[in-house]
């Protein structure tokens, strides 16, 4: 099963770091935010990235290359060559989908590359269970961080996200998906994730996990600090 790492955003909320430098090869604990990402998913077995670019995407594959000294081997989608931007997430999803899936494995792991969740292990084991079952997708939902306070979705009985259920996690950016998530998304929309994610929620169609390990949106430059231990 290959992953997709989702690289294409602008980045608006951590200028002025993100005018010259993509928010994934922003330094964190000495090493780019992206790297720790390619590093767990060489260690879990993964060997096939796919990475969606957009902004400075010429700066990624530039710093990345061919993801050989990471121990993966990597493949990008050029959203701001292909499309003259990204295409969000949804979007990013549907252009990859050649790149990510074929007539044998329809499934994929999603990690967002702005998100740090070192010691999350993409389990071989669960991915072989998404694949055999039938369910659009499987998130991994953490406490609610104080700046969303309202979480995404709750955590049913039955293992399934609701937007009911209660109490509310918010979706860790983190997950397995199966193509048919974005089966009417066509190559070149520009359509976020979330509301593919509620209405299969509402169709009891998308698995969850509770994952209380580290994990920090790094979507603020205090946040990014933060991590890096400065004041």
């Amino acid at each position: 099963m290959k992953a997709l790492i989702l690289a294409a955003g602008r980045g608006e909320r951590m200028r002025p770091l993100t005018d010259h430098t993509p928010k994934p090869l922003l330094q964190v604990r000495g090493k780019p935010l992206i790297v720790w990402h390619l590093e767990a998913l060489a260690r879990d077995g993964i060997r096939e990235v796919v990475i969606n670019t957009a902004w400075l995407e010429e700066r990624i594959v530039e710093a990345l290359g061919d993801g050989s000294r990471h121990g993966v081997a990597i493949r990008y989608s050029l959203e701001g060559r292909d499309h003259g931007g990204a295409l969000e997430t949804a979007g990013g999803i549907a252009k990859a989908l050649p790149l990510l899936t074929d007539a044998t494995n329809d499934c994929f792991w999603v990690v967002s590359g702005d998100v740090f969740l070192p010691g999350f292990r993409f389990d071989p084991a669960a991915a072989q269970r998404f694949a055999q079952g039938r369910a659009l997708a499987h998130l991994w939902l953490v406490p609610n961080a104080p700046h969303h306070p309202e979480g995404d979705f709750g955590l049913d009985a039955q293992g399934l996200a609701s937007r009911t259920a209660t109490p509310k996690r918010t979706w860790a950016s983190v997950g397995l998906f199966r193509n048919t998530i974005v089966r009417d998304v066509k190559v070149g929309d520009k359509l976020p994730l979330t509301p593919l994610l509620r209405a299969g929620a509402d169709a009891g169609r998308i698995e969850a996990t509770a994952y209380d390990g580290p994990w920090t949106d790094v979507g603020t430059v205090e946040r990014l600090n933060a991590l890096n231990g400065e004041a």
